[in-house]
């Protein structure tokens, strides 16, 4: 790699390391060492094809849902995290609320399967519509509905408290929650 390409990567490595370990997080359901490794394993991939990346941002993004998706079709047994229940008093209007929220979802996308977390950050939270989400997993539109649809019912399961007249009467508008997560 020549000293050009070495800073470009360097560059972009600064620039978007917080936002890639943010998504990483998302899919990783909140545990910080994987998605630390699943950040570092993409840049890794990426830097062997710097040179022949035109998008990087889209490269490094792929590489992360793909072996994440990898990690899901592992046969290993599945082990649901626990979390102490939201207190009651959740819809205190100090200001926390919204903290409250984005708490009470990543402790929620945390119990779902991978494969369920992974669909639904790639809908809801990259916003990639079910024939990209199709495209990236290589699977079918089919797999996508029903599986989000699937994950969805999930998420209220595991989190009834996201769509409750408290959380309304908190302030905090039901489009801070994944399209179809409040209906």
């Amino acid at each position: 790699m020549d000293p050009q390409d070495h800073e470009r990567f360097r560059e972009y490595v600064e620039g978007r390391w917080s936002s890639l370990l943010r998504l990483a997080n998302l899919l990783t359901g909140g545990d910080r060492h994987e998605a630390e490794d699943l950040v570092q394993i993409a840049l890794m991939k990426a830097l062997s094809r710097w040179r022949h990346i035109e998008d990087p941002e889209g490269y490094v993004r792929k590489v992360m849902y793909r072996h994440q998706i990898s990690r899901w079709r592992l046969r290993r047994p599945h082990r649901e995290p626990t979390f102490a229940t939201p207190p009651a008093d959740f819809g205190v209007a100090d200001g926390t609320s919204a903290a409250d929220l984005r708490i009470t979802v990543g402790q929620a996308l945390a119990r779902l399967t991978p494969r369920q977390r992974t669909m639904l950050v790639l809908r809801y939270f990259e916003d990639l519509s079910e024939t990209e989400v199709a495209a990236t997993l290589g699977c079918s539109v089919g797999t996508v509905r029903s599986t989000t649809h699937r994950s969805l019912a999930r998420l209220r399961r595991l989190a009834p408290e996201l769509d409750t007249p408290e959380r309304a009467a908190t302030g905090i508008p039901s489009s801070n929650l994944p399209k179809g997560a409040h209906t």
